[in-house]
């Protein structure tokens, strides 16, 4: 995971960026629940009314409202509110804001007392000894009562007492309910000025433009958490598989056969794909979920509801679901890249090999391979989906067992007079989105160690050094100032073993091939040929002696300067998508379309090329699987003399033309490369016959070097190769030849 968190780092500019939007977005969504709250509490259970103090009231009602407070605080109140106006109004200054504390403070005991005494009036008036819902007539005839007593000397004083008194035996529960009934008597205010519809629904407007602003800006803020989480992802994404395929270009053979080609392909494709999706869920979701599980809970325990304890149930249960789902799930999802590696292994033998297993009826064993590959990995895939799957109905199951217990014990908090609607609605929310978070979290928790072993994967193709590297600086400097090259191959005292074999392919191999000459190495299957031919170009880097060009060691040239000297056809000739002149042309710019048409010539491919409608322009499929083998070959062939290089190295590049084309194709051949080293590897006597010099090869030494009609009298093994490939007649014809 720490190679994830490097990934991430490199872009940390944009990650605090992230960050920043997270906590604006969080901000957002911790705070629409109050809202809410506000809608159903005040908005809707009180009319829209959120203070004690009235914005606008009745003379009458203020001045029995002002009886029924201290001194200071009836001064306090005439100082904040205007005259009255024609209709007997008083309105509130705008600049109250700055005592609205002590106005609370001063309104709250003359409202509910003010109130209390409509609803008795209301309770005498229809004789009932039960509470009745005062109406503004009420309100009215208690105010004229109050007004009558201002008059009588001493009234304020009486009635402070006596509400010291009545306010001294409540206790504090009591003494809260009666305090948030104080709006009850500003909404009657409200309804006998003809007002109450109009500010509940101002009130509702307000708050509900605040929640919209504050949707539309979390919206935006989790867009653009979005945009820039799949810049970094895609970003990270696009350097790794540049970092990988640089350094999959600069690997050896020794390299892609300890990987092998198709675990390349899956580090390359899956792999990254499974760290550029986990980047994204890190910034979108594991970022964001402590934050909105630390704020939550911030706010639960802010608002003293006595209902904490349901969250850590709730929570403690869902830590225990995902500590056994982990348990369970983890081992299966780190074989999970095993197992692609496999399946992409199996497809890609199968694809290629498709005609030999045709031709040998091995279809049912190749589809019972597959198979097995297949549902080894459907398996997996299944045994963790189900697990996934199970941890559904569970997380449900939580979930709706901690709204359940919220609402049961809010329930009974709110009949008690502790808590409101509104507030258990929070309350619910957040519970939700602190559950929520750690969801998340598990989610996530379950994709990590996937993409850590991706990771893993990814991180080591880019960590393993290629073992052919270029020389230093100094080393190189001789070949890089070297201008004129005249290719002559020297082989001294060479030996080579394959990274962990128990002994050598090629043991001490010695000989020179001179420019202007054809060199060709024969013997029979596994006796070291290509392996000797991949040696000059630095497939491999011999283990023993020292391969020269023009007397310097091909490690102490740059691989560049060393491969442009060089035209190298491959035993098997490879083909890349494009068209039959790109193909040819790619060896570099420099190629004109006259070398290209002079390289088919000589490789004898024209005659096949014109006969195509497109001609040069006719499309290539990926790995030349549109044309037949011989013309694949003589495309191959052709690319290397398109280039005009000074070494040749043909790697059995003749084993799929016939005879006749193969004389024709070596004819033209010996014209173009005069002045050029020749090397051939083949199995075929017909094709090193006329070689000025041919090596013989067996089990990894020279057992025969010299002419064919030397070879013929001196070594055996080249005798027996001959007369295996060769009639009577033409060993006679060979003979009389000599």
């Amino acid at each position: 995971m720490t190679k994830i968190f490097k990934q991430l780092a490199r872009h940390w500019a944009a990650c605090l960026a992230v960050a920043a939007l997270l906590i604006v977005q969080a901000y957002c969504d911790l705070s629409l629940p109050d809202y809410t709250s506000k809608i159903v509490d005040v908005g809707i259970q009180q009319g829209g009314i959120e203070s004690s103090v009235p914005y606008t009231v009745r003379d009458t009602t203020l001045q029995a409202l002002e009886l029924l407070m201290t001194e200071d605080e009836a001064a306090l109140a005439a100082q904040w509110y205007s005259e009255p106006d024609a209709d007997g109004l008083r309105y509130l200054s705008e600049d109250a804001d700055t005592a609205a504390a002590e106005l609370e403070s001063a309104f709250t005991t003359p409202d509910v007392v003010l109130y209390m005494a409509a609803a008795q009036n209301a309770a005498r008036v229809a004789g009932s000894t039960e509470t009745v819902t005062p109406t503004i007539y009420d309100l009215d005839a208690v105010s004229q009562q109050f007004a009558a007593m201002a008059q009588a000397p001493g009234a304020r004083e009486m009635l402070q007492n006596q509400l010291a008194g009545a306010l001294s035996q409540l206790d504090g529960t009591v003494a809260d309910n009666l305090a948030s009934q104080a709006v009850l008597l500003v909404s009657l205010e409200y309804e006998a000025q003809g007002i109450a519809h109009d500010v509940q629904i101002a009130y509702l407007l307000r708050i509900g433009g605040q929640m919209l602003g504050l949707t539309l800006l979390m919206v935006a803020a989790a867009v653009a958490v979005g945009f820039i989480a799949s810049r970094v992802s895609a970003a990270i994404g696009r350097d790794l598989r540049r970092k990988v395929f640089s350094t999959v270009v600069g690997y050896s053979n020794a390299e892609i056969e300890k990987f092998s080609t198709a675990s390349l392909i899956t580090r390359t494709t899956n792999d990254i794909q499974q760290v550029q999706f986990v980047c994204v869920i890190l910034l979108r979701m594991v970022a964001y979920a402590p934050i909105l599980g630390v704020g939550g809970i911030l706010h639960v325990a802010a608002g003293n509801t006595g209902l904490s304890w349901i969250i850590f149930v709730a929570v403690a249960a869902l830590l225990v679901l995902i500590t056994i789902l982990m348990n369970v799930a983890m081992p299966k999802f780190k074989q999970m890249q095993t197992l692609v590696d496999r399946l992409n292994l199996v497809s890609r033998e199968i694809l290629t090999g498709i005609m030999p297993i045709r031709a040998f009826s091995r279809e049912k064993f190749e589809e019972a391979r597959f198979d097995k590959a297949n549902r080894d990995l459907m398996g997996t895939q299944l045994f963790t989906n189900r697990t996934m799957a199970a941890m559904m109905p569970f997380m449900t199951l939580i979930m709706n067992g901690t709204s359940l217990l919220i609402v049961w014990f809010g329930g009974k908090a709110m009949d008690l007079g502790n808590m409101q609607v509104g507030e258990m609605i929070a309350f619910i929310t957040y519970t939700m989105q602190i559950v929520m978070s750690f969801l998340m979290l598990a989610m996530v928790a379950v994709m990590l160690p996937r993409a850590g072993v991706a990771a893993d994967r990814i991180d080591e193709v880019i960590k393993t050094p290629a073992t052919i590297r270029d020389p230093d600086t100094a080393t190189a400097k001789p070949a890089l100032e070297r201008k004129n090259w005249n290719g002559e191959v020297e082989f001294k005292d060479v030996s080579f073993r394959y990274p962990g074999a128990d002994s050598d392919a090629l043991e001490h191999i010695t000989f020179t091939a001179r420019p202007g000459e054809t060199t060709a190495i024969i013997g029979s299957t596994g006796c070291g040929k290509s392996t000797l031919l991949n040696l000059i170009p630095r497939f491999y880097d011999a283990t023993g002696g020292a391969v020269c060009i023009d007397g310097v060691d091909v490690r102490d040239m740059p691989q560049a300067t060393l491969h442009d000297l060089m035209g190298y056809v491959p035993q098997r000739g490879v083909l890349f998508s494009g068209t039959i002149d790109s193909n040819l042309k790619f060896a570099g710019e420099h190629i004109t379309d006259e070398d290209v048409r002079t390289a088919a010539g000589i490789a004898q491919a024209t005659e096949f090329i014109d006969a195509k409608p497109e001609g040069y322009a006719s499309p290539i499929a990926q790995g030349g699987s549109n044309v037949s083998g011989g013309q694949k070959q003589r495309l191959s062939i052709a690319r290397s003399i398109a280039k005009k290089p000074r070494i040749y190295l043909f790697d059995d590049s003749f084993s799929a033309l016939d005879y006749k084309t193969d004389v024709a194709l070596r004819r033209a051949l010996k014209a173009q490369t005069d002045n050029a080293t020749v090397i051939i590897v083949a199995q075929r006597i017909s094709t090193v016959l006329h070689a000025n010099r041919i090596l013989v090869l067996d089990d990894g030494c020279i057992v025969g070097d010299g002419t064919h009609a030397q070879l013929m009298e001196s070594c055996p093994e080249y005798q027996e190769i001959a007369r295996s490939q060769l009639s009577q007649k033409e060993l006679n014809l060979s003979k009389e030849g000599e």
